[in-house]
C-alpha cells in the first residue's frame, strides 16, 4: 500500500502546473533578475564574494524551504475534497503517510535546488566537488523541520487561507533565519540560532566558507523536526478521525 500511495503522491505533486510556477518558476526568476544585472560583482558589499554565488545559496534556502512547507497546500486541497475520509478506510498507517509526504516534498526541493544550482552555474558560480555536496547534504537535513511543518499546517489551516498562511510563514522564516540578509549579534541572532531556517541558512552558507553546523545547530533542527512531527502525527489522527 506504502509504495502505491508513494507513486500517487508524486504523481499529483508533478502534474500541478500552478506549483511549478510557484516553487520553481519564483526563486529561479527572482535569481536572474538580481544576480544577472551584477554577475560580473566579485566583491559583493565587500564580502569577498561574487553576486551570483551570494544570491544563489540565498535563493537555494529560500526556494528549498519553500518547496517543503507547499506539502501543506497539497494537503489542505485533499481535506477539501475529502481525500482523508477515503484513507482512513485504507490500511495505509500514520507513518506510511508521512513518508509518502516526505519523499514526495523532498523530491521538488530537491528539483528547486538543482534548477538553483543550473542558474548560479550558467552565470559563472563555481567551486570544488566536495563543497557542492557538503552543502547540499547539510541542507537537505535542515529540511526535516520544514517537511514536518507543511504536514503540520496542512492538517490545521482551512483551505481558502493555506496560500497566505503559507507565503506568510515562508517569509517569516526567511526573514528571521538571515535568507536576505546577514543576523549579525545581540538579542536577534540570539533568536534567531533557535529557529530551523537560521540553520538551513547556515548550512548553504558552506559555499560561501563556511564550516557548517554547531551542536546547537544539531540540537535545534532535531528539537524542532521531533516536537513539529509529533503535533503533525497528532493533527492527521485527529483530522482523519473527524473526516
Amino acid at each position: 500500500m506504502n509504495s502505491v500511495y508513494l507513486r500517487l503522491e508524486l504523481r499529483r505533486a508533478l502534474r500541478n502546473r500552478r506549483f511549478y510556477i510557484f516553487t520553481f518558476g519564483f526563486p529561479l526568476g527572482l535569481y536572474y533578475l538580481i544576480a544577472a544585472p551584477n554577475r560580473h560583482t566579485t566583491d559583493l558589499s565587500g564580502s569577498g564574494l561574487s553576486a551570483p554565488l551570494y544570491y544563489m545559496v540565498g535563493l537555494a534556502a529560500f526556494g528549498s524551504m519553500n518547496a517543503m512547507l507547499s506539502a501543506g497546500a497539497r494537503i489542505a486541497g485533499e481535506r477539501s475534497v475529502g481525500w482523508n475520509r477515503q484513507l482512513r478506510i485504507t490500511p495505509l498507517t500514520t507513518k506510511e503517510y508521512f513518508r509518502a509526504k516526505i519523499v514526495s516534498a523532498y523530491l521538488v526541493a530537491s528539483m528547486s535546488l538543482g534548477l538553483l544550482y543550473i542558474a548560479g552555474a550558467t552565470l559563472g558560480v563555481g567551486m570544488p566537488a566536495g563543497r557542492w555536496v557538503h552543502m547540499t547534504w547539510l541542507m537537505l537535513i535542515g529540511l526535516l523541520p520544514f517537511a514536518a511543518l507543511g504536514i503540520l499546517l496542512g492538517h490545521l489551516v482551512a483551505p481558502d487561507s493555506i496560500g497566505p498562511v503559507m507565503g506568510g510563514s515562508t517569509a517569516l522564516f526567511a526573514f528571521v533565519g538571515g535568507v536576505w540578509f546577514p543576523i549579525g549579534s545581540g538579542t536577534m541572532h540570539t533568536i534567531a540560532e533557535c529557529i530551523p531556517s537560521f540553520w538551513l541558512v547556515q548550512a548553504s552558507h558552506v559555499s560561501l566558507g563556511g564550516s557548517g553546523w554547531s551542536g546547537k545547530g544539531w540540537l535545534v533542527t532535531a528539537n524542532w523536526t521531533v516536537g513539529a512531527a509529533a503535533l503533525a502525527a497528532r493533527a492527521y489522527r485527529r483530522d482523519t478521525k473527524r473526516s
